[in-house]
């Protein structure tokens, strides 16, 4: 994870609020205004140069290396294990207390968030287009996008109608709360609506890092191999959910689906798995099902809140400290 190996920076840049147009037609478009500064919420200056003695010389020794063997379940020069255990509690207390401030507030707005992670060029930009094309007149769809730099992602979900806003996270190799606490203050999506925020493509370190969504998604390309679930069981084993993508390619390649489920399923018995192709349309329909299923049930807790609660006020209307225009 990044607390250890020191592959984030300290700033991020977050788009303000897009301006949304309404046309004649009903249509809506948006664009944004320009780029924010943020701070990352830690420091990384270490160097990636590692070296491994004693534990890691014997493990070479047998043809593996199981840095992630210790108590930290991670190694970084000069460190002990006990050091590493009390940073990562540190660093992921705080962002967790952040995150649930998020889950809090998109909770009493019936927000549906969910947090879209996989390696890079699986097709997740691809799939979440072609899921808000066939959710338009189903559910609102607002979009938080991570990427390292470019808005490009940003303006593909923005052609589709709904609004997005870009996180750029320089060095940075995740989105962490914080991120995402500010990007709802400048996004506010709308209520009984989904959220889709798209993580920086990473197997690694999102994984450790609560946002305050409902869910984790992975999505695993078929032209990925089917022993990514082992490689990198910590991302698998945080998600309620497999997207195995690019089933269109299936008769072009050597992949075996049964074995990537086994896989998956060793670490987290409980993930869900669907097939889907963005390109074909093979699934969709199950997992738009899905989606509809969580948005219905964030809407039931929306209102179960407010019967007990009421919503929110501030200077005489409804409204969310955490998600004002």
């Amino acid at each position: 994870m990044c607390l250890t190996c020191g592959c984030a920076s300290g700033q991020a840049a977050i788009e303000s609020a897009p301006h949304l147009h309404t046309h004649a037609d009903g249509t809506v478009h948006s664009h944004p205004h320009e780029g924010h500064d943020h701070s990352h919420g830690h420091s990384h200056d270490h160097s990636h140069d590692h070296s491994h003695d004693g534990a890691g010389a014997a493990a070479r020794d047998a043809g593996a290396l199981h840095y992630g063997a210790g108590a930290a379940g991670s190694a970084a020069p000069g460190q002990s294990q006990a050091r590493l255990v009390q940073v990562e509690r540190d660093i992921l207390s705080a962002n967790d207390a952040i995150a649930q401030r998020n889950r809090e507030a998109l909770a009493a707005r019936g927000v549906f968030a969910l947090n879209l992670v996989s390696s890079p060029g699986s097709g997740k930009t691809s799939l979440l287009v072609e899921t808000i094309a066939r959710l338009n007149g189903r559910l609102s769809v607002a979009v938080i996008e991570g990427d390292q730099q470019t808005s490009f992602d940003a303006d593909r979900i923005r052609a589709t109608g709904a609004p997005a806003l870009q996180i750029n996270t320089g060095k940075g190799c995740h989105l962490d709360a914080a991120m995402i606490e500010t990007a709802l203050q400048r996004l506010a999506p709308q209520p009984d609506s989904v959220l889709m925020i798209e993580n920086v493509g990473n197997l690694v370190c999102p994984a450790g890092f609560d946002l305050g969504e409902a869910h984790k998604v992975v999505v695993l390309s078929i032209t990925e191999g089917e022993d990514k679930p082992l490689k990198y069981p910590d991302m698998f084993h945080a998600a309620s959910l497999m997207l195995l993508n690019k089933v269109d390619l299936l008769p072009h390649l050597r992949f075996d689906v049964a074995r990537c489920i086994d896989y998956a399923r060793r670490v987290n018995p409980d993930i869900e798995v669907m097939l889907v192709s963005a390109t074909s349309g093979v699934g969709l329909d199950a997992w738009l099902d899905w989606i509809d299923e969580g948005a219905r049930a964030a809407q039931r807790e929306r209102i179960a809140r407010e019967s007990v609660q009421g919503p929110v006020v501030r200077e005489g209307r409804p409204q969310l400290a955490l998600l004002q225009p």
